[in-house]
């Protein structure tokens, strides 16, 4: 770091080309080092020498105050010389760092800001980080629209869905420990949850099956036949046609086609409307407090299974408070209570539940839109029904930490050699298991993945060449009451050290954004710059 030093009779000052404040006394002699730190303590000595001891000075109270203030500085600047240079050398590798990425997040804060004007959200706080370093943390818009509160990093929001991988970390964590078993009945765990059927015979549901959404316990629609004739038009406008040779079939399947492109386009172009009626669900806005998890089962508990459990997948927010009910039991403390610790073991200091009493430093404003098109506060909701399928509070950050976390255990399932490495949050099968597809599933945000156990997967593949290629990589979006969110996780393909990859999260106080694009998207950006600078180095 080039220095420009100037000492007069009392004052000395820097110039730092990371520092973003007025330069100020003695910083130098705070940030130099060797010879000419040395230097300049012997010419601040001498100077106060013969400021204290001339005859003069002696007749003039003025100059003693000013010898004493001297030495007083100067053994201020002894004390706390490192630690203003550890300081300024951390800044220094910091915009090294970030300078790496420079082109990356330019393009991402564009990709940012477009997908904020087009959804109208008043804030969004993104995070980023490349082989487990954070490269870029940023905010835009406000956090509060009324008092002008920008977002910023450590913006804290609703998480959303989100929550559903952090209660999976905590469900195979007690896997390890073998005080879950993954495939035995909830009710060994959970006995007020009643004996299920489904036409007529009694079934069994498993913490495996609600981790992956096959339980067959609703989500927040309640009428049976609605949700199984929404599931059944579905399925028919993913499955192909089939191949028939007789023209009356082929007239068929060409009107077929048109019904199913008709029907797509009209999806695409009411996109938002079908979020709308999800939001619509009263469910969605709840104002009872539950004092407990197993109280809030009492919501779905004696309603009907939507479909056999094991044989369709039905996302459920609900499913997972049972879930929740079976980690309290299992880990014998209250389920926020195992959260937290779990929190505190992971360095997410700022991740807790969204509670409305507690002051909650940073916390956002939630907002949606009215019938008139304006941006409003959102109501007020409780979400103590369902803290492990939506109901926690976080920052970008901490998300980062958490996605990265979970990336370290994945990767040292790879290795031959883990000497001198510290083991991960996770197992590496654990984490293997965690991240590993399961048949009969799907997500919504990306129809190239299947969901696995808290998480939605997408496997590399190539069908043909010089066509389109799919990178492996993990996420989950959250929707909630006033905001959206993603967490995404890009495995890297070279590397030897865990964690190697991309890590993105996107937070925003707007309900119904859908973010998965976008998060995958500046994940790419990210991938290309780190591969480009490796090439290059």
């Amino acid at each position: 770091m080039s220095r420009l030093l100037c000492l007069s009779r009392s004052h000395m000052y820097t110039k730092c080309k990371y520092s973003v404040q007025k330069c100020e006394p003695f910083v130098c002699l705070l940030t130099s080092r060797g010879r000419v730190r040395d230097e300049l303590m012997k010419r601040l000595i001498s100077s106060s020498r013969r400021a204290v001891l001339t005859p003069y000075n002696s007749r003039h109270p003025l100059f003693w105050l000013l010898g004493i203030g001297t030495g007083f500085v100067l053994a201020l600047g002894l004390k706390y010389r490192d630690s203003a240079s550890e300081r300024c050398e951390c800044d220094a590798q910091k915009t090294l760092t970030v300078s790496r990425y420079s082109g990356a997040i330019d393009t991402s804060r564009g990709l940012l800001q477009r997908i904020k004007d087009e959804v109208g959200a008043p804030g969004m706080v993104i995070g980023v980080s490349v082989d487990g370093s954070h490269v870029w943390c940023e905010g835009v818009g406000y956090a509060d629209l009324e008092n002008r509160v920008p977002c910023g990093p450590d913006t804290v929001m609703r998480i959303a869905s989100i929550s559903k991988p952090l209660t999976a970390a905590a469900v195979a964590r007690l896997w390890e420990e073998d005080k879950i078993d993954l495939d035995a009945p909830v009710q060994r765990y959970v006995p007020e949850f009643p004996q299920k059927q489904f036409d007529g015979e009694d079934v069994t549901i498993t913490p495996r099956m609600i981790l992956s959404h096959l339980s067959g316990i609703r989500h927040y629609e309640k009428d049976v036949k609605k949700v199984r004739e929404d599931k059944e038009k579905a399925k028919r406008l993913l499955k192909p046609p089939e191949k028939k040779e007789e023209k009356s079939s082929d007239e068929n399947k060409e009107k077929l086609e048109k019904a199913e492109d008709s029907s797509a386009k009209n999806k695409e172009a009411k996109g938002g409307q079908k979020r709308k009626k999800e939001f619509e669900q009263e469910e969605y806005y709840l104002k009872d407090n539950f004092e407990n998890v197993t109280q809030a089962l009492d919501l779905f508990k004696d309603d009907p299974l939507v479909f056999r459990p094991g044989s369709t997948f039905l996302y459920s927010t609900h499913a997972y408070t049972l879930l929740s009910a079976v980690v309290e039991r299992a880990a014998g403390q209250r389920f926020l209570d195992h959260m937290m610790k779990m929190f505190r073991e992971l360095g997410m200091l700022n991740t807790v539940p969204d509670e409305n009493d507690p002051i909650i430093y940073n916390r956002s404003r939630f907002y949606h839109f009215n019938k008139k098109g304006r941006v409003v506060n959102c109501p007020y909701v409780d979400n103590s029904y369902k803290w492990a399928g939506g109901g926690f509070l976080s920052t970008v950050g901490d998300l980062l930490v958490f996605g990265n976390a979970l990336l370290y255990s994945y990767q040292m399932a790879e290795l031959k050699n883990t000497d001198g490495l510290l083991p991960g949050f996770l197992k590496p099968h654990t984490a293997k298991a965690i991240w590993a597809p399961v048949d009969k599933t799907d997500a919504s945000w990306d129809k190239d993945g299947l969901y696995a156990q808290g998480w939605l997967v997408v496997e590399k593949q190539q069908k043909y060449g010089q066509c389109r290629s799919r990178r492996h990589y993990v996420s989950h979006t959250g929707s909630a009451v006033g905001a959206s969110s993603v967490l995404l996780v890009l495995p890297s393909e070279s590397g030897h050290t865990p964690p190697q990859g991309v890590v993105v999260t996107i937070i925003t106080n707007m309900q119904s954004v859908g973010l998965n694009t976008t998060a995958l998207k500046i994940a790419q950006e990210f991938d290309k710059a780190r591969d480009e600078e490796r090439v290059s180095s």
